[in-house]
């Protein structure tokens, strides 16, 4: 416990659980999608089970960083399968056991966001496309399934933040106790609001492709992304607002009053 006394460690605890909140941002609203077609008894209990599942995944994942390393090492190469000899080439066509990880849960984002795109603009009750209602379960594998995918991208932040696995994991938990304070808020504005809601499946959407993007070597900074979302959110905001403002009575002013 020797970080305590030591400044840096505490600098690096309070930024990487700011970078975590920031990283769960897409966990979150993935989540309140998602939990928001089952019953209303069970969306909050379907929030707190899969963000903590996700804050286990990612502690996990930091007390495994000697496993975690070794995804980078390349299982096989596509560039071989075609008879490819140029060193750079075939290097940016390995694939390791992470590039697989980021493009299974990429084909899976961008399937399930679609989906729901799909289902929002026909109808979830459109002829011939009626779905029984989503278990309980069900909602937590797909949840799962999506924690294991962002927390790389949470536990290599960790690791490139830090020395100490102890800051890792502390700033983990924070920033998960956090989101959970913070989830249902979130997810009653997201699935209160149509227009929110299909920006959120739009963000999933984006996510996927970098996800996608990042298994085949082709990165997208992140930075992009998030300003890219953070503008779009602003821009819908407003959006609101002037709804809100045009449902109004219209009041006129100096407006003299009919005289009965």
């Amino acid at each position: 416990m020797e970080w305590l006394s030591q400044p840096e460690a505490w600098i690096s605890l309070i930024t990487l659980t700011v970078l975590e909140i920031v990283l769960g941002i897409d966990n979150i609203i993935f989540i309140s999608i998602l939990s928001g077609k089952l019953p209303q008894n069970q969306q909050k209990k379907s929030r707190q089970l899969g963000l903590g599942l996700a804050m286990i995944t990612r502690v996990l994942l930091l007390l495994s960083l000697s496993w975690i390393m070794t995804l980078t090492t390349p299982l096989f190469n596509m560039g071989e399968w075609v008879g490819v000899t140029n060193p750079e080439i075939l290097e940016k066509a390995a694939i390791s056991g992470r590039d697989l990880i980021l493009l299974i849960g990429g084909l899976f984002l961008i399937y399930k966001s679609t989906a729901e795109i799909h289902d929002k603009l026909e109808g979830e009750d459109h002829e011939n496309t009626a779905k029984a209602p989503m278990s309980f379960w069900g909602t937590i594998t797909q949840i799962l399934l999506l924690d294991i995918v962002f927390s790389l991208d949470s536990v290599i932040t960790a690791v490139g933040m830090a020395q100490h696995i102890e800051v890792m994991i502390a700033a983990v938990i924070i920033a998960v106790i956090i989101m959970m304070f913070s989830a249902g808020g979130i997810s009653n504005f997201v699935n209160n609001h149509p227009t929110v809601k299909m920006l959120a499946l739009s963000f999933l959407l984006l996510i996927g492709v970098s996800l996608l993007a990042e298994a085949f070597e082709q990165h997208i900074p992140k930075g992009y992304i998030y300003f890219a979302m953070a503008f779009s959110v602003l821009v819908e905001m407003l959006n609101l607002k002037m709804k809100s403002k045009s449902e109004k009575p219209v009041h006129l002013h100096n407006e003299p009053l009919e005289e009965k």
